[in-house]
């Protein structure tokens, strides 16, 4: 048996703030609370058909870069529409050296957690 990714833990300055963004983005519902945490997912929560992503209360983000980040691939509308909805969600361009030349998008979350947009592979349902 193999294992699989249950949850993501994403420590932050405002749970709720992030949570509601990643909800937004992600079309997630708050699936949990704690003190100082909020995790969110599909409907089924975990253990559902994808991993929760439980945003954790951190004074200070961790020392250096990240080494891990989110991709999204858009499965309902082209890069270009799925890139003007997450801008106006509060997400924001960053500049980590690219080229220009990339397929994909280096975006920042609110509180600065880097993720790419990257084009559509997944067929819609």
């Amino acid at each position: 048996m193999a294992c699989r990714i249950g949850e993501l833990v994403l420590g932050c300055r405002d749970p709720e703030l992030l949570a509601q963004f990643w909800c937004e983005v992600l079309g997630y519902v708050v699936v949990g609370r704690e003190e100082g945490c909020v995790e969110i997912g599909t409907p089924e929560g975990f253990g559902g058909p994808q991993p929760t992503i439980f945003f954790s209360v951190r004074d200070e983000p961790e020392p250096g870069k990240s080494r891990l980040h989110i991709d999204l691939n858009p499965t309902d509308r082209d890069q270009d529409a799925e890139l003007e909805r997450l801008l106006k969600l509060g997400a924001r361009r960053t500049d980590i050296g690219q080229t220009g030349d990339e397929q994909w998008h280096v975006l920042a979350d609110p509180e600065g957690n880097e993720f790419c947009l990257l084009k559509s592979r997944i067929k819609p349902l």
